[in-house]
């Protein structure tokens, strides 16, 4: 299954750009042995509308287009599901093992994600009730997608 990510806003050069860099090659090395390919990640700047619910609309219509046709869509939101990384590495297994095909998981701007995506999202999915700077949570998924790939594989990586 093709795993991309999907971000509004860029990320700077700087410390938290290279760890985040280590964790998704670490995932695009270990991936493929559990049937996990990382296809990269999708930047596009903040929407520059005057309101909250139209630059969410514009965002999502971005997000749209990009998902590959049939692929799963996971939100990064702190609103969602606080669940375990052996969790996580599970859905992620069972969205792969369904046949899915793809799946992009999806990091919104500062006003978060527009209602309907998180109508048709699989999973909407939180690292805490805490908000976080992008950039953390870049370094977070990239970390979490690279955990899960240990999981999956039985690495000593991710010992509870």
């Amino acid at each position: 299954m093709k795993i991309s990510v999907f971000a509004v806003g860029r990320m700077k050069a700087g410390p938290e750009k290279e760890l985040a860099d280590r964790y998704f090659e670490r995932f695009s090395k270990s991936g493929p042995a559990v049937g996990l390919e990382f296809s990269g990640i999708a930047e596009i700047p903040e929407s520059r509308a005057q309101g909250t619910a139209e630059r969410k609309r514009e965002e999502g219509d971005r997000l749209r287009q990009h998902l590959a046709s049939g692929a799963a869509l996971i939100l990064l939101d702190e609103r969602g599901k606080n669940i375990s990384s052996e969790d996580f590495a599970t859905r992620i297994a069972a969205l792969r093992d369904g046949g899915r095909r793809a799946m992009t998981v999806a990091i919104g701007g500062p006003d978060g994600h527009d209602p309907s995506l998180r109508e048709t999202a699989e999973l909407v999915l939180s690292f805490g009730a805490q908000t976080w700077p992008h950039q953390m949570v870049r370094v977070m998924l990239g970390e979490q997608l690279y955990r899960a790939a240990t999981i999956l594989s039985g690495h000593p990586y991710h010992r509870a």
